[in-house]
């Protein structure tokens, strides 16, 4: 019997379109928040969406991903996904962010719950979580600031 007929091939592509020198880097929660505002739907005060910043060494953005779309008061995040981009970009570090249609900055229990699991798993990974901000029309939340990120 000849395996390799029977099975699946997997394989990781990662290709860059832009030059390391003309990628944006994120120094501040400010230079995060420009990213995310740049990149994000028309969907803002509309429904709740979640993106991921992957970066490198250098804190350069090696791109973004939108993990989910849900509905006016929440949205799935499955921190597996996630990690599982992150290693296949060879990311160095992620920033996350949802949006709040309510326009309230004030991050809920399920927020914060995120947060510490995406932070701890990073942890062991070796992939940290350097933010977590929560984006309205009018302004953003920032865990690292806020010394929300645990």
């Amino acid at each position: 019997m000849n395996l390799t007929n029977e099975l699946n091939e997997i394989q990781v592509n990662y290709t860059s379109k832009i030059k390391k020198s003309e990628m944006p880097k994120v120094v501040t929660s400010i230079d995060a928040f420009n990213c995310f505002k740049h990149v994000w739907s028309d969907k803002m005060e509309f429904v709740e969406e979640s993106l991921l910043l992957l970066l490198n060494r250098a804190n350069k953005v090696l791109g973004f991903v939108k993990l989910s779309s849900g509905g006016t008061a929440g949205t799935v995040v499955d921190i597996k996904l996630i990690f599982a981009i992150a290693l296949k970009t060879n990311a160095s570090s992620i920033i996350m962010a949802h949006n709040h249609p309510s326009g309230n900055l004030k991050p809920s229990d399920a927020d914060l719950k995120l947060t510490k699991d995406l932070s701890a798993s990073g942890k062991i990974l070796g992939i940290p979580l350097l933010d977590h901000l929560i984006l309205t029309d009018e302004g953003y939340y920032s865990m690292a600031d806020e010394g929300t990120l645990i």
